[in-house]
Order: structure tokens, then C-alpha cells, then sequence
């Protein structure tokens, strides 16, 4: 069993920064692809920032020049650099990753989320 574990999340004031990590757990030959999406209040859950096998890089234009998505193979992990944080980066942050366990079987899992709060 594969499972995600998030943390990094808290209350900042605006302009602080913030470091989420993902770690991943269980039978992983590797990772294929990561993802980091967020869900505010009443709003649906969006793309924040990918990592894809090839490494290429995506983010979502609201992050872009303050996000930075990174990931340690070795170490199973993902992280998340937020810079420059604004009120409406204020929600709930969920890890999501593509695995290729053990048994080389493919599955997408998710973390629990972790709340992030910018105050202004």
C-alpha cells in the first residue's frame, strides 16, 4: 500500500513564505509524476503546480515566479517553494502522485492536504 504524507502548511502573513513536503511511503519502484493542486472554500480543486517523468514543469499562471515545484527521487519526496504569499493562495493543499509500485502496477494516489492561510 502507497501512501502520501503532506506537511509545511500553517498561517503566514503576506509576503511570508512556506515549504510543503510529500512524502511518499510503501512499495514504490518510483515516481513517475507529481502534482500539488489546492482547494479554497466553495471553489473546486485546481492545478497548481506538476512535475511530469520528463521533468517538465507546468504551473498555474496565478503561481508563476512564486511557486517552485521540486522533487528528491532518492528521498520519495516533492516539494512545494511558496514565495511572496498572497490572501488568495489561502486554502487547502493536496499532494497528487503518479507511482509505479513494486509490483510494476501504475496507481495515482493523493494526500490528506495540508491547510495553508495567508492573512493579510
Amino acid at each position: 500500500q502507497v501512501q502520501l504524507v503532506e506537511s509545511g502548511g500553517g498561517l503566514v502573513q503576506a509576503g511570508e513564505s512556506l515549504r510543503l513536503s510529500c512524502v511518499a511511503s510503501g512499495n514504490i519502484f518510483r515516481i513517475n509524476a507529481a502534482a500539488w493542486y489546492r482547494q479554497a472554500p466553495g471553489k473546486q480543486r485546481e492545478l497548481v503546480a506538476a512535475i511530469v517523468s520528463n521533468g517538465k514543469i507546468n504551473y498555474a499562471d496565478s503561481v508563476k515566479g512564486r511557486f517552485t515545484i521540486s522533487r528528491d527521487n532518492a528521498k520519495k519526496s516533492v516539494f512545494l517553494q511558496m514565495n511572496s504569499l498572497k490572501p488568495e493562495d489561502t486554502a487547502v493543499y493536496y499532494c497528487n502522485q503518479e507511482i509505479r509500485t513494486g509490483t510494476g502496477v501504475d496507481i495515482n494516489t493523493w494526500g490528506q492536504g495540508t491547510q495553508v492561510t495567508v492573512s493579510s
